[in-house]
C-alpha cells in the first residue's frame, strides 16, 4: 500500500512539473503568436472580398473563413501543451496585429483575441491539458468560435436580428473547429515530423509513432 502510494505521490508530482512552463516554451509560444499576428495583420487586409460572397448567401455565413484569426490559440496550445498557451499565444497574435495596424483599433482587437484564446484555452483546460488528440483540437477550434462569435455579436452586431445572429454563431463555431482545429492539427504533426517540435511532447509523439 506504501509503495502504491509513493508511486502515486511520485506520478502526480511529475504531472505538475510537466505543466511549468520552461524557458523554451514562453520563446516558442511567443514566435508563434508574433508570426499568427502578422498573419492576421495580413488576412485583415484580403478577407472582405473573400468574405462577402458568403453573406451574400446567408448573411453571417461570413464567419465561416473567421477561423484563420483563430488558429494561434490552437496552435499554441498543441504545441506548447501548459496551462495558459492558448490564451497567451492568442493574445500575443492580437496583440501584434493590432501594433501592426487594424481597420478595428487596437483595444477592441486585443479583446478579440482575448475572447477567442479564452475559448480555446477551456477546452484545454477541460481535458486537463492532457489529451491533444484531432477531436481535442476540433473542440479547442470550436470553443475559439465560441469566444469569437460572443464577442462579436455583442460588440459589432447588437443590433442584428435572431437569424442573422445564429447564422452568425453556427459558422463562428464550425470555421473555428476546421480552420483552426483541423488546420492547426495538421500543421502540428507536419512541424513535428521535420523535427523541429523535438523538445516537445508533441515532436516525441510523432517521433515515437513513426
Amino acid at each position: 500500500m506504501h509503495s502504491t502510494t509513493a508511486k502515486f505521490a511520485a506520478s502526480a508530482a511529475v504531472r505538475r512539473r510537466s505543466l511549468r512552463w520552461r524557458v523554451v516554451d514562453i520563446v516558442v509560444a511567443s514566435v508563434v503568436g508574433v508570426a499568427a499576428g502578422l498573419v492576421f495583420w495580413a488576412w485583415n487586409l484580403v478577407y472582405a472580398p473573400i468574405t462577402d460572397p458568403l453573406a451574400v448567401v446567408a448573411p453571417g455565413a461570413q464567419a465561416l473563413l473567421y477561423g484563420v484569426w483563430l488558429f494561434a490559440g490552437v496552435l499554441g496550445g498543441l504545441i506548447i501543451r501548459k496551462p495558459g498557451a492558448a490564451l497567451y499565444t492568442e493574445l500575443v497574435a492580437a496583440i501584434v496585429s493590432a501594433l501592426v495596424g487594424t481597420q478595428w483599433g487596437g483595444a477592441l482587437t486585443i479583446l478579440s483575441g482575448l475572447a477567442q484564446g479564452l475559448g480555446a484555452e477551456i477546452v484545454f483546460a477541460l481535458f486537463l491539458y492532457g489529451n491533444y488528440r484531432v477531436y481535442v483540437a476540433v473542440l479547442a477550434g470550436a470553443g475559439a468560435g465560441i469566444g469569437m462569435a460572443v464577442n462579436d455579436l455583442i460588440t459589432w452586431y447588437p443590433a442584428m436580428d435572431f437569424g442573422f445572429k445564429a447564422v452568425y454563431f453556427v459558422s463562428a463555431i464550425v470555421g473555428g473547429a476546421v480552420v483552426a482545429g483541423v488546420l492547426s492539427w495538421l500543421l502540428v504533426r507536419a512541424l513535428a515530423r521535420t523535427g523541429a517540435l523535438s523538445r516537445f511532447a508533441a515532436g516525441r509523439e510523432a517521433t515515437a509513432k513513426a
